[in-house]
């Protein structure tokens, strides 16, 4: 079903351009997500911006007064009423024949004028952002450069009392059409005025403060709600922030892209935390309890008595939320403690003397050094293998 673009600018059918052109940036300065923040003006500056490019183009105007909608992907045939072209879905035979014919396919018409209110392009911002802020989420205001609608012509381009006149060249078209002979005979193509651009009109008398586009570049501070869990590389989508359109076109979207900084102690796997704890070789021999910090607090670790070097311990939870693509937070990732024991490098003798006599007390075998083949041992230093100590 084809929309009431009349409607949701407010006019009567019968309306003049001028009358669609007041109505629509009557609209764009009530609506336009730089004033306007309520739910939904959003989407309904996207309608009127919409509604506005339809009927400120006389052939997709004419295009819904027979009942079509021309911005359907379909080609606004009425929904199959009769006098639809056939072929549209076949790549546009009307164009073909206009090619070979001048147009003459049933009286269809040219492509006609394109419309000055475009839509803007999206921008994208980079937020460096620590571990900590990853995890609680966090408000940031940052700053953005875009366009924004130019307040003093209001996107329409000209200058205050004055309006876009038709052009001279094109007639209003849009295109011109040039003949050449072909062994298919006269040969008629189109292609874009090259004085008004394609569009109709031309701005005769342009606005001083945006040149006749619409808009201007402004800087503006915006706050960015950055969700609990995200981590490095995602986007923040915010509708409607990004660049306005020429002509005062609906506005691309704002993409903050997170930039997550190392942090100095855990290394992030997903939703998981990783973090090393060293412990003295008595500690882990005998047994300890070492102070854990978490993102959060801190928490008591026990180790147990011959906990070996590169034994790993879980603290469930503790780790960041697992940020859904919805957008909602369902559970936490997990904290993985890796246990490095530390071995003195430096005894004196009788800190040697009493390894020694544990040893004994253990019966454990002393390593045997070999000195590699065609080494020199007291100038290498090197040993190519060990007896491994016996456990009991």
């Amino acid at each position: 079903m084809a929309k009431d673009y009349y409607g949701i600018l407010g006019v009567s059918k019968d309306a003049t351009q001028d009358q669609i052109k007041r109505a629509y940036r009557k609209l764009a300065r009530e609506l336009h997500p730089d004033v306007n923040q309520e739910d939904g003006a959003q989407e309904r500056f996207r309608e009127v911006s919409t509604a506005y490019e339809v009927l400120s183009d006389p052939q997709k105007r004419q295009m819904v007064d027979l009942g079509g909608d021309p911005m359907d992907s379909g080609g606004g045939a009425a929904g199959g009423r009769a006098g639809g072209d056939p072929f549209a879905g076949f790549g546009g035979l009307g164009d073909i024949m206009d090619a070979f014919f001048g147009g003459g396919s049933g009286g269809s018409a040219g492509r006609g004028p394109r419309s000055r209110v475009q839509q803007g392009s999206d921008a994208l911002l980079r937020l460096e952002l620590t571990l900590e802020e990853c995890a609680q989420g966090v408000n940031r205001d940052v700053t953005v450069d875009t366009a924004v609608v130019c307040d003093t012509c209001e996107g329409g381009g000209s200058s205050a009392g004055s309006a876009p006149s038709t052009c001279d060249t094109c007639e209003g078209r849009g295109e011109i059409q040039s003949v050449q002979r072909s062994f298919l005979g006269q040969v008629m193509t189109s292609r874009p005025c090259p004085v008004c651009r394609g569009f109709g009109e031309v701005i005769t008398d342009p606005c001083q403060q945006c040149g006749g586009d619409g808009r201007v570049r402004s800087r503006r501070t915006i706050t960015v709600k950055i969700p609990a869990g995200v981590g490095d590389g995602m986007r923040v989508r915010l509708a409607g922030e990004g660049e306005v359109g020429p002509g005062g076109g609906p506005a691309g979207d704002l993409f903050v892209e997170v930039e997550e900084l190392q942090h100095e102690r855990f290394v992030r796997d997903g939703a998981d935390l990783h973090c090393h704890v060293q412990v003295p070789m008595t500690a882990a021999a005998l047994g300890t309890v070492v102070n854990i910090r978490t993102l959060e607090d801190e928490e008591e670790l026990t180790v147990e008595p011959g906990t070996q070097p590169g034994t790993e311990y879980v603290l469930d939870g503790r780790g960041l939320p697992k940020l859904r693509s919805n957008g909602r937070v369902s559970g936490h990732g997990d904290l993985h403690v890796h246990l490095d024991v530390r071995v003195p490098t430096k005894l004196d003798e009788d800190q040697a003397d009493l390894l020694r006599q544990l040893a004994t007390a253990r019966e454990e075998e002393q390593p045997e050094p070999t000195v590699s083949a065609g080494g020199n041992g007291h100038r290498n230093g090197i040993f190519s293998r060990f007896r491994g100590f016996g456990h009991r």
